[in-house]
């Protein structure tokens, strides 16, 4: 393994890696690291006690978080007629059918979220092969296939994030960026995490949430106080 910069060191060093902090402390810690030049994305990682190849333990979903992401988000509509009118008047970027569809055969992916209407999901399954490995493709359980196009082209320019464990029952999700003020990271890093106790699956026995860290892009991973935080959100 390469051996990490100087300013990776640095990160390391100013906080014991063995500590499972309390959200607040963590993300000041974070919000300090100074292991890039630019405004780092905030990223957060979730171990969820969930086996994934158990489609009834398969966490997917959505949230949109109260502060955003700090990105500007492209958004592209798969749409016809008065849903497409209502697609652009909602600030798509993008906004098409068979035309749209083509242009991503040729190599085109310059857009974050692709929303799409019921009724072109034929088309857009076409080029389902293209968009699912890159997380692309529109999906009504995360709320990006669907008539409501304004209310979903709103919902994602305003920092809507979508999620599913990987195989290793880990949720990975950018929740901000390291400029933000602590209490807005606090405040995102809260409703994903309220969300995902409100999804645990009837089936899966023992721990929930097993562990939480937090890290920019660049940075070393800080340890939270899993049981302190899932207890927030767990019912009584």
């Amino acid at each position: 393994m390469a051996k990490k910069g100087k300013k990776f060191q640095a990160a390391i060093s100013s906080f014991d890696r063995d500590t499972k902090y309390n959200l607040s402390e963590a993300v000041n810690i974070v919000r300090e690291f100074k292991t890039a030049s630019y405004d780092q994305t905030v990223e957060v990682a979730v171990n969820l006690g969930v086996n994934p190849k158990h489609a009834d333990q398969m966490i997917r979903g959505a949230v949109v978080l109260p502060n955003g992401t700090g990105k500007t988000v492209r958004v592209i509509v798969f749409a016809k007629g008065d849903k497409e009118a209502e697609a652009k008047a909602a600030g798509a970027d993008f906004v098409g059918g068979e035309d749209l569809v083509e242009k991503i055969k040729g190599g085109w992916f310059d857009f974050d979220t692709a929303i799409a209407t019921p009724n072109m999901m034929v088309q857009v399954g076409k080029i389902g092969r293209l968009l699912g490995p890159r997380g692309l493709m529109p999906n009504p359980k995360v709320g990006t296939v669907t008539f409501d196009v304004n209310g979903a082209v709103r919902q994602a320019k305003a920092g809507k994030i979508s999620f599913r464990t990987d195989k290793a029952g880990i949720i990975h999700a950018g929740i901000g960026k390291q400029s933000f003020d602590g209490s807005k990271l606090e405040e995102n890093i809260s409703t994903l995490m309220e969300t995902l106790v409100k999804m645990k699956p009837s089936t899966a026995k023992g721990t929930y949430v097993k562990a939480v860290t937090i890290s920019t892009s660049h940075s070393p991973g800080v340890r939270v106080d899993a049981n302190e935080l899932a207890n927030r959100y767990r019912s009584t």
